[in-house]
């Protein structure tokens, strides 16, 4: 398969990750981070890391056609990059960007057994990316454009995002779908002080399907909850914060920014999901727009699945992989409900290996196992004036059935 096949497109963060094992009981990183300590580890996995190579590569083995577009420089770790894509098909170097002077993004990824992860990441080639490193006849026969980790990348956020609305509009003005998602940022860096609200006024405009994660929004749009909410959490868990009114809220600013469809991910809750309430916003999605068929079932809707349940080895690339889930959903053209189950499915694959992709099998394996009975963890987030739907699928009071329901 040659680049311009591909019907889906991902481009922006790439990494080289390095996750050392670690065994035995639960240890926050503060017990392993600890000034002149030994603390015996196993092997290292060595595996691309970002949203390039883990919604990609996740994409690709579920079973979409894939072009990757990440860009590394010319070196050791760039080398080591290319050669574990193409060892998932050659195909997939066709489209990245090699750039002579530069040196590869890697990361340490900290994961020890029922903690979340802690990440030591050097940003690299990543920092240079612009809309000049896309070339429009890349695009020929894509349907689909998702760009990851923009607050990884100094040239997204700079100069109040200039260069992160030229590269998205330039993929809108093709007619693709275009899918965004974050990053969080670290707090005392350039990228944890800008005004994340000013950049996504400047670029959510040129976005049809938002997907970051509630932590990374709370932390860009409401930074005094989240400097609050850190301060009253003993383990630096936001997520019991993500009450149903305050899901609605975020997803009412966004949509209002100009999205179509905004989707939260929830770590261990699972996944939150609204749409626009506009039939002429939901048919400019681009190619992947549902189509007629479709578009009632995801016209004005608010939606939350829990998570499968499943034996938790490591959490890297969760959601990288859940978001490989939704757009593959998109791409197929199913429904929002049953794209809902693919994207939480696909993540629940993710979680049962250490690395971020080697779990994902073919998108058949995931609904044999959906079919087969597979069941959801029982929801423990707070939500008023939800109602339970199936399939641990709740529905929102901002649902069009909701609505009906309060007019009857």
């Amino acid at each position: 398969m040659s680049q311009c096949q591909a019907e889906v497109i991902v481009a922006g963060h790439i990494c080289l990750d390095i996750i050392p094992t670690i065994h035995g009981k639960p240890l926050g990183t503060n017990a392993l981070l600890v000034p002149g300590k030994l603390v015996d580890i196993g092997p290292a996995v060595i595996s691309t890391g970002g949203a390039v190579s883990n919604t990609g590569i996740a994409l690709h083995r579920l079973g979409s056609k894939v072009s990757l577009m990440g860009k590394v420089g010319k070196d050791r770790f760039g080398e080591a990059i290319l050669s574990i894509l193409s060892e998932q098909s050659p195909s997939l170097v066709d489209g990245m960007i090699i750039a002579s002077g530069e040196h590869s993004s890697y990361s340490i990824v900290i994961s020890p057994p029922g903690t979340d992860r802690t990440f030591l990441h050097s940003t690299g080639a990543n920092d240079t990316y612009s809309a000049a490193d896309l070339r429009t006849e890349q695009f020929q026969a894509a349907r689909l454009f998702h760009f990851g980790y923009p607050p990884l990348m100094r040239s997204m956020y700079v100069n109040n995002g200039e260069e992160l609305a030229l590269l998205l509009k330039k993929v809108k003005d093709q007619s693709l779908t275009v899918s965004l998602d974050l990053a969080k940022p670290d707090p005392e860096s350039d990228a944890g002080r800008v005004d994340w609200r000013s950049i996504f006024m400047n670029t959510l405009k040129y976005v049809d399907v938002f997907l970051p994660s509630f932590e990374e929004i709370v932390y860009m749009l409401h930074r005094d909850r989240f400097d609050q909410w850190m301060g009253e959490s003993e383990s630096g868990d936001l997520l019991p914060y993500a009450t149903g009114d305050f899901l609605s809220q975020i997803a009412e600013e966004l949509l209002e920014m100009g999205v179509a469809i905004v989707g939260l991910k929830l770590g261990e809750h699972g996944l939150y999901v609204r749409t626009t309430w506009h039939e002429e916003r939901l048919a400019e999605m681009g190619l992947c727009a549902p189509n007629e068929v479709l578009c009632e079932n995801w016209l004005d809707a608010e939606l939350i699945s829990s998570c499968y349940e499943v034996d938790v080895v490591g959490t890297t690339g969760a959601g990288d992989c859940t978001i490989a889930g939704f757009l593959l959903g998109l791409l197929r053209g199913t429904q929002l409900e049953h794209t809902l189950h693919t994207a939480v499915g696909v993540g629940a694959f993710n979680v049962e290996r250490a690395d971020a992709v080697s779990g994902i099998p073919e998108f058949s394996e995931v609904w044999k196992r959906i079919n087969d009975g597979w069941t959801k963890r029982r929801m423990k987030l707070d939500l008023p004036n939800w109602v339970f739907h199936e399939e641990n699928l709740w529905i929102g009071p901002h649902h069009k059935k909701s609505r009906e329901g309060e007019k009857r």
